[in-house]
């Protein structure tokens, strides 16, 4: 295989907060993502200061990274659907092309 082989798709990151997952999650999936990956415990900083990674006894304070890869026609719904959650609550965004070599798993 190479990358001429390869189906061009687009990546959504969506960074919240723990609580938030759920609602994002179920968002994404009724809006055409066929499904996720979820990170949990990734740390930063942004305009709500430094946030730790995996906390020892408190995971309702912990980042949550949702990953999820769809044909680019789907994206722009789940990008504007998306957009108001994140008007209100903390988190951030991340669209970008990419590649796959399985496009059956994402359509």
């Amino acid at each position: 295989m190479s990358m001429s082989d390869l189906a061009q798709m687009t990546k959504i990151e969506v960074v919240v907060g723990s609580d938030d997952v759920a609602e994002v999650s179920a968002l994404m999936q009724s809006l055409g993502a066929r499904g996720y990956t979820a990170i949990t415990g990734v740390a930063g900083v942004g305009h709500h200061g430094h946030r730790g990674g995996r906390l020892l006894f408190n995971d309702h304070d912990t980042l949550t990274l949702l990953v999820t890869v769809v044909a680019p026609e789907r994206a722009d719904a789940i990008v504007t659907g998306i957009r108001p959650f994140l008007d209100q609550a903390s988190g951030v965004m991340f669209v970008s092309h990419t590649a796959v070599s399985r496009p059956d798993y994402f359509a």
